[in-house]
């Protein structure tokens, strides 16, 4: 009679299943999911749907689409926000040290970490972008749904060093739902909720979202803001350059990566 040893997991099944883990972990989390998913699934049917704005022109679609992009953009952002904020703070409290005993390696800590911050960060994209399609929203070819919809991802991505940081100078989960809340206020500043005009709008420009959500908006709206109070005699339309929004998406990432550097070597200083 002969025995037959299983052979043991390799690094790459160990860091799939863990990554598996993750995500179905964090998706069955009521707090997350209703965050992540469902608050801009219902803002963009209270705002894109609800508010009666038809089947209005948008540039290359129509004004329930630019909403439908600012809900996925924001829920996108929330998601990519708490997730690394999260894996900070474990890796604080050395939950890092006990998967290490399963086999994961801290590469693979942190990959299972993206890969899951992705895969979460995706959701609110589907979910929103699902709902535009069966309730009227319409972008000018098919190409511009992907776009946008691989726009609204990459442009999420960022976010990640803004939790981390949050995360590091402040140690805590409660400073990482913190740091999620306050994204509502960029968020109203990034005209992901309401365009912003005057003043306002000035100062909106070099906050974080801005230059996000016009970049997301860009396979429909090509730098252009939808106005808030219509388009009555006089009115200029308010446009933003595709150079001036990559400046700042990647000013605004190398501030959150530099914070992130600080307080991490200050950590390890103490």
């Amino acid at each position: 009679m002969t025995t037959t040893l299983s052979q043991p997991a390799s690094k790459t099944q160990i860091l799939f299943r863990y990554t598996a883990w993750e995500f179905w972990r964090n998706i069955r989390m009521i707090e997350s999911a209703f965050f992540v998913v469902v608050l801009p699934a219902a803002m963009y049917l209270m705002f894109g749907v609800g508010m009666n704005q038809g089947q209005g022109q948008a540039s290359n679609g129509n004004v329930p689409a630019y909403v439908m992009t600012s809900m996925a953009v924001y829920g996108a952002v929330v998601a990519t926000t708490a997730m690394a904020g999260t894996a900070a703070v474990e890796r604080d409290y050395g939950w890092g040290r006990q998967l290490s005993m399963t086999g994961l390696s801290n590469a693979g800590y942190f990959t299972g970490k993206t890969l899951m911050s992705v895969g979460v960060a995706v959701m609110p994209i589907l979910v929103v972008f699902a709902l535009g399609l069966v309730t009227g929203a319409e972008l000018d070819g098919t190409w511009r749904w992907f776009a946008t919809g691989a726009l609204t991802l990459l442009v999420a991505l960022p976010f990640a060093l803004y939790g981390m940081a949050i995360a590091l100078i402040f140690r805590s989960e409660t400073a990482v739902s913190a740091a999620s809340g306050l994204l509502v206020v960029f968020a109203f500043f990034g005209n992901l909720f309401v365009s912003l005009s005057g003043t306002l709008l000035a100062i909106a420009k070099f906050t974080p979202l801005y230059g996000v959500a016009t970049l997301a908006r860009w396979p429909q709206m090509e730098g252009f803001i939808i106005p808030l109070d219509g388009t009555g005699p006089g009115y200029r339309p308010e446009y933003d350059s595709l150079g001036l929004s990559i400046l700042s998406l990647v000013v605004w990432t190398a501030i959150f990566g530099a914070i992130c550097m600080v307080a991490s070597r200050r950590r390890t200083q103490r």
